[in-house]
């Protein structure tokens, strides 16, 4: 039997602190028929927090080290502020959202990840998405909102990359819908050259994102963001991309499409 089409969006700070490009985003967002998931980050706004309060934010390879003290105001920003605003904001446009960390009605449970050559501190790493439930919100008409925090179920919260979320999410869904995964950004795509906002790289294969790798062209924060897109093709997402806002209303924009 036919799968029910079900888009899963995932944006980061760019778009989040910006008023106005928000608005829009979550204007366009619920206006997706099908089914629809938004994941949100907002590190940035945790960075600033942080800053404010003067403590401070160590990023090793694009990740975040968390700290106890880290780990308070990643769950005051992303849990409570940032997920509460866009919530609100998709409400105002008629979609009725409900805004969940992993430990809301047990829906993303995480392991602490294992000190090997870095501690992360209290990062968890995605060990079960609970499908079923978040199928029974999309089947009341109701849009989960995931942030970035998930639990062990044993009481203990942790940080989870945002693009990783997305996509343990866009694939446990996989098993039950026809996914299609959608990293927002400020740029078009990933880009050759970082100076030439045109320089969209249309497609990229397992091959190809080697041999960008290899040339520098892909580093730092966008490696753990490629790396979740091909983890989401490899477990039943049908489709991924990368694109700005655009690309939510109007899918011939140009874009990056990732294949294996």
């Amino acid at each position: 039997m036919k799968k029910q089409k079900l888009l899963v969006a995932k944006i980061g700070g760019n778009i989040i602190e910006n008023e106005e490009a928000l608005r829009s985003f979550l204007e366009d967002f619920s206006k997706v028929e099908n089914p629809k998931i938004l994941i949100h980050g907002g590190g940035k706004s945790a960075t600033k927090l942080a800053s404010r309060l003067g403590v401070k934010t160590e990023m090793i390879d694009g990740r975040r080290i968390t700290s106890t003290e880290n780990l308070d105001i990643v769950v005051m920003t992303y849990a409570g502020l940032l997920n509460k605003t866009i919530v609100s904001g998709l409400q105002k446009y008629h979609c009725n959202a409900l805004g969940l960390t992993g430990a809301d009605a047990n829906v993303i449970t995480a392991d602490k990840r294992p000190v090997q050559f870095v501690d992360y501190g209290y990062v968890g790493d995605v060990t079960k998405v609970n499908n079923r439930t978040i199928k029974g919100f999309l089947e009341l008409g109701i849009t989960p909102v995931f942030c970035a925090v998930t639990h062990d179920q044993q009481g203990q919260l942790f940080n989870t990359n945002a693009d990783t979320i997305a996509s343990e999410v866009a694939s446990a869904m996989g098993e039950l819908y026809d996914v299609s995964l959608f990293y927002c950004f400020e740029l078009k795509g990933v880009l050759e050259n970082i100076e030439d906002k045109n320089s969209v790289i249309e497609h990229i294969n397992l091959e190809k994102y080697s041999a960008l790798i290899d040339a520098g062209i892909i580093a730092d924060g966008m490696l753990p963001k490629i790396q979740n897109c091909f983890d989401a093709l490899q477990k039943n997402v049908s489709k991924v991309h990368i694109a700005n806002a655009e690309f939510i209303k109007d899918t011939t924009t140009k874009h990056t499409t990732l294949s294996l």
